[in-house]
């Protein structure tokens, strides 16, 4: 049983617990205070109407059917007071920056018919993905550098899960999807046209998306049916693993369920090696090849290679570093694949991708088009 009290150290309000008998024990220290906890204050009378749960003397787990109600703080934000309208330009650049970039990709692929092709296409959705990811970090970033509270919903917490988790799984599967045109182009070039058909190229663009949503989905739903028992996340912006934390009981089943993407997508990661052994165990037989890999394949390497690199940082830090000892470098790490990959992707493909090059210069007045060869 739990007895309020109108007034305390910490609030407006507070939950004591009852002594033997049912009586309280006069003003003990106070368990927890639920303005302190909800992120908001004064309480309001739904507050007090929302289920609590004492799993220990020194625990209170939120009833997981009214998480709608809970509001999260991000503690990422803690050590940049001093320099926040510095970071707020600097971020505001570089999101400006992800969705020009990427978006010029995607008109000059858009307009010129020559570029019609598989290749640009799965270019497309890249960068269309980018600025998917960007979009669902940035604004909530450029608000909270500004804003005197870092505060973030349930509700808004989940979509950014969804949201950072789906453009993810659509990134690497689309990269796994370019591997794979390569591999045809360069290894099977008689066949190109016969096994990337139009048709062929919107299943693998279906596949790359619904199985991103689908992949998000579930692990947000097995994150929202948890009790949470704290209202601290310790980034700048909501991660799943960040709020699972929270909880204060078994979450085997999440765990198995992360077992399982990355077993999913070490499975892709082994089908790209496999394509670019090929590819280059074909280059090397043939000049052709070997421009052509170096023409179209080099940039995917490099896309390839910073996009997992920058994931793997993150996701090691986020299970085994400890944020509190070192904020500036979990911040960094949670950013990283946020911002580094969808800027960098359209620049080296602009600049390795001799017909989106010459596109570009002829749209700025520069030189022709030179068809690829």
């Amino acid at each position: 049983m739990l007895l309020i009290s109108k007034a305390g150290p910490c609030g407006p309000l507070e939950v004591w617990p009852r002594g033997p008998g049912g009586l309280a024990p006069g003003p003990p220290e106070p368990l927890h205070c639920l303005a302190e906890d909800l992120g908001r204050s004064p309480v309001t009378s739904n507050d007090l109407q929302r289920p609590l749960v004492t799993s220990s003397p020194m625990a209170t787990m939120f009833d997981p059917g009214n998480n709608s109600a809970l509001v999260f703080t991000l503690h990422g934000f803690n050590d940049t007071q001093a320099n926040r309208q510095l970071l707020f330009a600097v971020s505001l650049l570089l999101y400006g920056a992800t969705v020009l970039a990427n978006l010029t990709v995607v008109l000059i692929v858009v307009v010129e018919k020559s570029l019609h092709e598989p290749m640009y296409v799965f270019l497309c959705n890249l960068c269309v993905n980018g600025v998917y990811g960007a979009s669902g970090f940035y604004p909530k970033l450029l608000h909270d550098l500004l804003a005197d509270s870092q505060l973030i919903s349930y509700g808004g917490c989940l979509t950014q899960i969804f949201t950072v988790y789906s453009y993810v799984f659509c990134e690497y599967t689309n990269l796994a999807v370019m591997a794979y045109d390569r591999y045809v182009a360069i290894c099977r070039p008689l066949q190109y046209h016969l096994i990337m058909t139009w048709r062929r190229v919107a299943q693998l663009l279906l596949l790359t998306w619904s199985w991103a949503l689908l992949e998000s989905g579930v692990g947000v739903l097995l994150t929202s049916r948890l009790p949470l028992c704290r209202l601290h996340v310790d980034k700048i912006l909501c991660t799943n693993w960040a709020v699972v934390k929270l909880s204060c009981v078994d979450t085997s089943a999440n765990n198995l369920y992360g077992f399982l993407l990355m077993v999913v997508h070490l499975l892709q990661a082994l089908l790209i090696a496999v394509s670019y052994a090929n590819i280059i165990q074909a280059s090397r037989t043939s000049k052709t090849n070997r421009r052509k890999f170096f023409q179209t394949c080099l940039p995917h390497v490099t896309t390839l290679t910073v996009f997992t690199l920058s994931l793997m940082f993150d996701t090691l830090f986020s299970r085994y570093g400890d944020p509190s000892n070192l904020p500036a470098l979990s911040n960094l790490m949670a950013a990283e694949f946020l911002v580094v990959p969808p800027l960098v992707n359209p620049l080296v493909y602009g600049m390795n991708l001799r017909r989106i090059h010459s596109q570009l210069l002829r749209g700025l007045g520069g030189s022709k088009v030179r068809p690829l060869t």
